[in-house]
Order: C-alpha cells, then sequence, then structure tokens
C-alpha cells in the first residue's frame, strides 16, 4: 500500500459512535465519585495497568509470557522472582525492564491529563523515550539483500530511514517518509485538538487517532505501543478508562486496523467501545469490596446517610422501575424468539429423531420460580468477571432441546453487582443437563454464549435498546446452536 497524506475524521462521525456506550457511561458517572475514592477501586486500576503493561508488550511480539504467569504478575505486581526460568523467550531482567516501562507510561498518561496538558509532538516524543527506555536496539531490513538486522533504536525522536514493513505476500507497506513526519504530526495534533472542541465521542477519537498514528508511524519502532498509548490518553481525559487489549485481541485487532486502512473505521471503533464496556461493568461490580471499606464510617454517619436516602429514595426507585420495565419488554422478546426457534428445531428434527422434545420455559420476576438456576447463572457470571445479584431482581426464559444430549440455552435478566441503583443485564449460557432415573440432574460443561453481559439501565433509550438487544440475541442463538451442535 503506497502511503497518501492522512485525513481529517468524516462529517458524520457521529454514526460511527457506539450506541452501548452513553446509557452505562451515565451509570458510571452517578457512581464514580464514590468509586474513585475506594481502596477496591485503586486495586482494580493498579492491576488494569498491570495487564496493559504485560499486554503490550505481547501484542507486538517484544517478549512471550503464559497466561498463567501474566496473571500472577497482574494479581502480585510486576517481579522477576515470580517468573520461573524458561517460561519467556528473552532474559527474565529484560522482560520486566520492558514491562516496568510500559506500566510507568501508562500512569504518566493519568499524570499528563491531572496536570492539564495539552498534546503535543514533544509528548509523544517523551512517551516514545518512556516506553522504549530499556529497548536498545530493533529489526531492520537490508535491502539489497533481503537480511533482517539488529540496528540501534533511536529513542524519543523521529525516525530518520523509512520504516516500511515487507508483508508475507511479498508486498511492501510504505508509511510516511522521513523528512514528511514532522509536518504530518502537527497536522495529526491539530485536528486532534479540533475533535475534542467539537466533543468528537471518544472511542471514535481514540480509533481515528490511534489508527492515523500507526499511518505516520513516525518512530524507528515503538508506534503500536504509542498508538496504544494515545488511544488510552483520549479516554481518561474522558474520565473513561485506558484501553485494555490483550493477545487474545490481537488478531482482531490487526483486521479492523487493515479494514481501517481501506477507510471503513467501524471495526476498529466497535473493538475499543468493547474494551471500555468491559472496563465499565467490571468497575461497577465493585459495590461490595467498597461497602465493606466504608462500612465503620457509615454506622457512625448513620444519621445523615439515613435522611440522605430518604430524600434519594424516591429517585432510586423510579430509576429501578424504569429499567424493570425495560427487562419486561426485552424478556417477551426473548421468550417469543424462544418459542419461535424451539418450533423451527421441531420442525428440522421430527422426521429424524422420534422421541425429541424441543420447548421452551420462563419465569418473570416475581414468578415462585425465579430463584430457578441459581448456580448455573452465578457460573455464568464467574466465567465473564462480575457479580450477579439475583435478589433485587431476576427473571428467566429457556430452551429445553432434548434431542440426544439434552441442551439448555439459559437467558438470566438480573442486576449487576450488589448495590441495584438501575443497572441490569441480562446473561446468556448453555450446558447440558442429565436427568438420572434418581430424579437428579447433573449440570455439566456451562458456557457463556457471549463475551459479556448484555447491559441495559433507566438511562437507555427503548428503540436503541430493543435493537441492540434483538442484535445480541441473534448473535447468542448462533452459538447456542453451535454448542448444541457440537454435542450431537
Amino acid at each position: 500500500m503506497r502511503w497518501q497524506p492522512i485525513d481529517n475524521l468524516p462529517q458524520d462521525w457521529q454514526k460511527l459512535a457506539s450506541s452501548e456506550l452513553p446509557p452505562l457511561v451515565t451509570v458510571w458517572n452517578e457512581q464514580a465519585d464514590r468509586l474513585r475514592n475506594s481502596g477496591a477501586f485503586k486495586i482494580f486500576m493498579e492491576k488494569m495497568r498491570r495487564e496493559i503493561a504485560i499486554e503490550t508488550g505481547i501484542i507486538e511480539r517484544l517478549y512471550t509470557i503464559p497466561q498463567g504467569i501474566t496473571q500472577l504478575l497482574i494479581e502480585q505486581g510486576i517481579n522477576e522472582a515470580l517468573i520461573p526460568h524458561g517460561v519467556t523467550d528473552r532474559p527474565i531482567k529484560q522482560v520486566v525492564a520492558l514491562i516496568q516501562d510500559q506500566e510507568m507510561a501508562i500512569e504518566g498518561l493519568f499524570d499528563f491529563v491531572g496536570g492539564q496538558r495539552s498534546l503535543t509532538p514533544f509528548y509523544v516524543k517523551e512517551l516514545h523515550q518512556l516506553l522504549t527506555r530499556n529497548q536498545t536496539n530493533t529489526e531492520a531490513l537490508v535491502p539489497s539483500t533481503g537480511q533482517i538486522i539488529s540496528v540501534p533504536l533511536i529513542r524519543g525522536d523521529w525516525k530518520k530511514q523509512p520504516n516500511n514493513p515487507l508483508r508475507a505476500d511479498g508486498s511492501i507497506y510504505e508509511y510516511c517518509p522521513p523528512e514528511q513526519v514532522a509536518s504530518e504530526m502537527d497536522n495529526l495534533i491539530q485536528w486532534h485538538h479540533q475533535h475534542q472542541e467539537n466533543q468528537v465521542a471518544p472511542e471514535v477519537e481514540a480509533a481515528w487517532l490511534h489508527h492515523r498514528f500507526t499511518q505516520i508511524h513516525p518512530f524507528q519502532d515503538g508506534n503500536g505501543r504509542v498508538a496504544r498509548c494515545l488511544a488510552s490518553l483520549v479516554f481518561i481525559q474522558a474520565r473513561w478508562f485506558p484501553l485494555v487489549l490483550t493477545r487474545d485481541d490481537r488478531s482482531a485487532y490487526i483486521t479492523s486496523l487493515e479494514q481501517a486502512d481501506q477507510g471503513e473505521f467501524s471495526g476498529l471503533i466497535r473493538l475499543f467501545a468493547k474494551s471500555q464496556k468491559q472496563s465499565f461493568i467490571r468497575s461497577l461490580g465493585l459495590s461490595e469490596q467498597i461497602l465493606s471499606e466504608t462500612r465503620q464510617t457509615r454506622t457512625i454517619l448513620a444519621s445523615i446517610t439515613d435522611k440522605l436516602k430518604q430524600r434519594q429514595l424516591a429517585s432510586i426507585q423510579e430509576r429501578c422501575q424504569k429499567a424493570e420495565r425495560f427487562a419486561e419488554s426485552l424478556f417477551e422478546i426473548a421468550s417469543n424468539r424462544l418459542q419461535n426457534l424451539s418450533e423451527e428445531i421441531k420442525l428440522s428434527v421430527q422426521n429424524l429423531v422420534a422421541d425429541a422434545q424441543v420447548f421452551p420455559l420462563s419465569a418473570s420476576a416475581g414468578d415462585e420460580r425465579s430463584y430457578y438456576h441459581r448456580y448455573q447463572i452465578v457460573e455464568t457470571a464467574k466465567q465473564q468477571g462480575y457479580f450477579a445479584n439475583l435478589q433485587s431482581y431476576h427473571s428467566w426464559v429457556q430452551l429445553i432441546i432434548k434431542v440426544e444430549t439434552p441442551t439448555v440455552i439459559l437467558l438470566s435478566f438480573h442486576v449487576l453487582g450488589r448495590e441495584y441503583l438501575g443497572l441490569l443485564v441480562c446473561s446468556v449460557c448453555a450446558y447440558h443437563r442429565d436427568d438420572t432415573e434418581e430424579g437428579d440432574r447433573n449440570i455439566s460443561d456451562i458456557q457463556p454464549l457471549t463475551e459479556s453481559p448484555f447491559q441495559f439501565s433507566y438511562a437507555d433509550e427503548e428503540d436503541n435498546l430493543v435493537k441492540r438487544f434483538n442484535e445480541w440475541l441473534e448473535e447468542a442463538i448462533i452459538t447456542g446452536l453451535e454448542y448444541w451442535n457440537r454435542s450431537l
């Protein structure tokens, strides 16, 4: 692909913005101050910074670290003693130094925003110098021989030679020529400031800034790490979360960048929005830990708290009631869809399996059976990293498929986190159920059918909510049918 000067955002960028994030952001903003001041949230953010620091180097193939060791480092801190000999492809000391540089860069973004600084070419160079502080060399291609050699890395300054990569198909991808880097970076930052004034949605701006920066590729090496930091900077300035991309996202990440090269930004925006959605959901699930921390303080200030709660109670009840009305609408949609799906399945297997049984069951909120399936729902929530509150609100719909190995698809509407302030989710899982002669039911192989639960709140708009839910539900059904197919 031949280099062309970078261009600005399309004028209709609003069409690219996520419809899922605004309602979630509304709920987050109402709790943000209380969450941010808690010890649980500070630990959560420390772990997030460690995860980003480790995974950004893995994405760039700077080093390899097994998943288990990565989780240990996230939980306990970046420490050489936690990395067994032989599990990385580089010396442990060097790997730890690179990770610590990357962690410092993420922490520096918060300092940058706290100091109310504006993005400049100087800061981009400063960021690169920090990220590559312990990286002395990089690889370079000798055009005349095709040989890959190691060359000293220029840290904190624009590239002096072209850095156009040779792709697997033999084609060369051309980045910005060295002599045009300074002017292109000036254009990029000028447009970025203009976008801030125009209040471009954070996920759109983060994706645009990231992609246009990588098109310029202003540094000899380390451009991917800097680009992800710049995307994080956009999110942090919006009081959201730094961008979390892991090795599991690498394939989708590269594909979405290649699509952006062709002018299609939606994939990259969706990927960034998904990362933010997961961060919001996980942070809002910290309520119980935060309540534990503040229990003594609340006891001392009980009379004041009670008065404030009484004033706010009506408002909170109204929010919860509105969220529950949305849940009832989505419950009906899910019930009808699973009823139609059961008829489709029965028609397709009726001449092949004589004793096939396919039927939906459901329990709305308040039904005496609404407490059923707790084990499956809690296990699904654990796998997706959040606390499922079935006490404050719960309804469920399931499709039972008794064809050879009995398979169940289960949707559950419930509260996310222990504190109910009007945020609900719908989770969906599939599992196998074996009814024994003694009347027992053995549940096995519980698997979520989506990457994260479908979240909604009182702040949603109903038309958009229904559209989102229908799309999410169809994806879950397809995954559920694939799960059933594998069991046959």
